[in-house]
């Protein structure tokens, strides 16, 4: 009799053991906030983005919490292959794609701003769905396009940045012309063969449509 007491005295020391290893377990999980190695731009121009990021990153932190308490299911290394394990987790990768999706904006931007573009800019590129390098040509085609008069015909031996810019872009696109800044016969049948190529008007000399081809 004194056997079994003792017996049942340790089952109930283990029950109640397990009963304060489960509840310690429950409530004292690993640490759940979620923590990035992304350099996340916090002064975006669109400043609902990361709004929207940080409730993301709070509903994935609160999720693998309420699965932890709850259920006992880490969902980031989770030890079990049920069903309602692998639910749990296909809900938490959608969370964290969410938080992935908000994050790669935010740190483009960055990178961005490290290159010398501001929020004005950055908001151009993402509108107009561009990429740096086409941008940066835009911007280079907009300096020669304000510096260029269409109505001033050029002359033989005539010297300015215009020319300059359109020799180096020609040769950029397969000429070997001089880049002296200086329109003589070698420039003008290089502009020609170009406005050739290109069906419009072939006549040597830069206008608005040729500038904006030459270009783009």
């Amino acid at each position: 009799m004194k056997k079994i007491i003792i017996f049942l005295l340790v089952i109930i020391v283990l029950l109640i053991g397990y009963g304060k290893y489960s509840q310690y377990k429950r409530y004292s999980s690993p640490e759940i906030n979620y923590k990035t190695d992304k350099n996340i731009d916090i002064s975006y121009h669109n400043q609902e983005i990361l709004m929207n990021y940080y409730e993301a990153v709070e509903a994935l932190d609160s999720y693998v919490m309420l699965q932890w308490s709850a259920n006992e299911i880490d969902v980031r290394t989770p030890e079990d292959d049920d069903i309602e394990t692998k639910v749990a987790v296909e809900n938490y990768a959608k969370k964290l794609a969410k938080v992935h999706y908000y994050e790669a904006i935010l740190e483009n931007s960055t990178n961005l701003k490290e290159k010398g573009l501001d929020n004005k800019e950055i908001k151009f590129l993402e509108t107009e769905g561009v990429d740096l390098k086409t941008y940066k040509r835009k911007l280079k085609y907009d300096k020669i396009k304000n510096l260029f008069n269409s109505n001033v015909k050029l002359y033989n031996g005539e010297k300015n940045a215009i020319i300059y810019e359109v020799q180096k872009e020609l040769n950029r696109k397969g000429d070997t012309i001089t880049v002296d800044g200086v329109y003589r016969i070698e420039t003008f049948n290089a502009i020609k063969a170009f406005e050739e190529k290109n069906n419009l008007l072939a006549d040597g000399y830069l206008d608005d449509l040729t500038l904006e081809i030459m270009f783009e």
